[in-house]
């Protein structure tokens, strides 16, 4: 009996880690905010309230990220391995998707810009599933790897 206890405890603690080190593994994908210049916010997935931002902060998939006139951030996706993002003053940008499967090398990212600029530098997307777009109110931008630029301005009644 107490053997199948002591066996039963360690399948439950292999499991456990198991699921651990897979969790681990899906974490290698982030967001990080290198540079920035003048008043910039940011508002954490299921939060509804702005915080300032800052350098070295790490962003994750669901936060958004805002520019006062006049400002800039730089927001590198992978430590630049992904992309290299600049968000011009008076924009707001979120991370929709940041997901990625380090067994076959795949990375999906999509930004959500609802208005503003953005700079991408975007790395040659490793693999066929790979993706990375850019989403606006009005259409989807993919990219295999360039470096471009979106804007979206307001709509002026």
């Amino acid at each position: 009996v107490d053997k199948m206890k002591a066996l039963r405890v360690v399948c439950v603690t292999i499991l456990v880690l198991g699921i651990a080190v897979a969790g681990y593994a899906l974490e290698k994908r982030n967001a990080k905010i290198t540079s920035l210049n003048g008043p910039t916010e940011v508002k954490r997935a299921g939060q509804a309230v702005w915080s300032p931002a800052s350098n070295g902060m790490v962003l994750g998939e669901g936060d958004a990220l805002k520019t006062a006139e006049g400002s800039w951030a730089l927001v590198n996706i992978d430590n630049g391995k992904i992309a290299m993002v600049e968000l011009k003053g008076g924009s707001q940008m979120s991370i929709a998707e940041l997901a990625g499967d380090p067994k076959s090398d795949t990375s999906k990212t999509l930004l959500d810009l609802a208005i503003g600029e953005v700079l991408i530098k975007a790395q040659k997307v490793h693999g066929e599933s790979s993706k990375f777009e850019v989403k606006t109110p009005t259409s989807i931008v993919g990219v295999r790897g360039t470096t471009f630029n979106v804007k979206v301005e307001a709509v002026k009644e």
